[in-house]
């Protein structure tokens, strides 16, 4: 990965207005916000991340001078370092560069044989198959977080690497858009969005069920504004081909248990109600105020069985519909990926808040273990453990992707 070094030189300027005193590579960050202050989350949340961003360049030149010393050529610099982006930061060219990469994906033929999932149409849908196969052993557990981060680094290479695109993985920056996320240039309809909302239609909110085998009762969610097919932009005549597979009171599972093919419209029911009660200003810089993993992911994810979803849960239910509602076929909705951009940047940012610490620790209480909220009771997660991508691209260890600045990768978020 490769960056101009003025894009470089730019980020440090616009961090000047809000720079800190430089702690020193590898420490934590002092964070000072005052309690009980919601009023201005946004402007406490802006100041913080930016602070972040400038520690991590500078621990980056700072460890690049060390190991220059020692004749030692470091692999992630901040001259080579590059930046995930908000995606209606991004000019209408760049969204539309990566709208049609997706496009290019889903046009590509599929990877997974028809042995494994003879429903499987696209590479679009290798990755789809993927996630469905792997649920219950990727979400609530140890490797949740750093399986979704290879997840869609691996989507983002494809979109490069088999499909041309020249940027990176944008991210859907929750908190912006909530009290509209429908009129967002995500959902907009526009040429450069990523489809509109569905149609609207008359109806309650999803009622979400855990999947068979877990326990706990089923959960009323609050409809959003639309519940029909998606009939404007990019992806309006999209054919989703996987799924469902369950976790929604009253949908039938697909041919196969979701693997079979099963060719419908997408529907989409994007609101502003779960987004604003979920992923708002205050719960972001919430998130990056927690001082453990436990609690990062107890607020992130939410408490199993319970109203309280977390941004995880909330936004993936902002998007609702077919497939964005079901828990397994998630990733089938191109929207997917902008929200596990989102939740890779806070996991990203809480981690370089205190990088020795937190690029090592996995052991978040019940959701540390290699079994959905460890039910049944099972090992820890290590990070030697294995992320398997199915056919979806290569598989790695979860201690190979703990930073974004080292290993495979080199980004960051701006």
């Amino acid at each position: 990965m490769k960056v101009a070094s003025i894009a470089t030189a730019a980020v440090l300027a616009a961090l000047a207005p809000v720079a800190l005193a430089a702690p020193s590579p590898l420490q934590p960050l002092p964070i000072h916000v005052r309690d009980g202050d919601v009023d201005d989350a946004q402007a406490q949340y802006n100041n913080l991340t930016a602070a972040i961003q400038q520690q991590v360049l500078q621990s980056l030149n700072s460890t690049e001078a060390k190991l220059r010393k020692r004749g030692q050529t470091p692999s992630c610099t901040a001259r080579n370092i590059v930046f995930r982006r908000e995606y209606g930061s991004l000019s209408q060219a760049d969204r539309l560069a990566y709208v049609n990469a997706v496009k290019c994906l889903q046009n590509l033929p599929a990877r997974t044989p028809a042995n494994v999932s003879s429903g499987a149409r696209s590479r679009f849908d290798d990755f789809v198959v993927t996630h469905i196969q792997q649920t219950l052993t990727i979400h609530y557990t140890g490797n949740f977080m750093p399986w979704h981060r290879w997840f869609v680094y691996t989507y983002e290479k494809a979109l490069r690497d088999e499909c041309g695109y020249t940027g990176y993985q944008p991210y859907w920056d929750w908190p912006r858009y909530a009290s509209a996320p429908q009129n967002s240039p995500i959902f907009n309809g526009d040429p450069y969005s990523l489809g509109g909302n569905g149609e609207y239609i008359p109806h309650d909110g999803p009622v979400i069920t855990p999947p068979a085998g877990v326990g706990g009762d089923p959960i009323q969610l609050p409809a959003g504004v639309g519940g029909g097919y998606v009939t404007t932009g990019p992806f309006a005549n999209m054919t989703v081909n996987l799924g469902p597979v369950g976790g929604l009171v009253g949908t039938a599972a697909g041919p196969d248990g979701g693997l079979g093919y099963n060719p419908r419209g997408l529907k989409r029911d994007v609101g502003p109600a779960m987004n604003t009660r979920y992923a708002n200003y205050t719960t972001v810089l919430n998130l990056l105020m927690k001082p453990n993993i436990t609690e990062y992911r107890l607020l992130s994810e939410g408490v199993p069985y319970t109203v309280e979803i977390g941004p995880h849960g909330g936004i993936h239910y902002t998007i609702s519909g077919d497939p964005g509602g079901d828990l397994f076929t998630s990733p089938g909705d191109p929207a997917f990926w902008v929200h596990h951009g989102m939740m890779d940047r806070m996991w990203t940012y809480w981690q370089a808040i205190d990088p020795a610490k937190r690029q090592t620790d996995l052991n978040a209480g019940t959701y540390g273990h290699v079994t959905w909220a460890n039910d049944p009771p099972s090992a820890l997660t290590q990070l030697t453990d294995v992320i398997d991508m199915g056919y979806a691209g290569p598989s790695t260890t979860i201690g190979e992707v703990m930073s974004t600045t080292s290993g495979p990768f080199c980004y960051f978020y701006l």
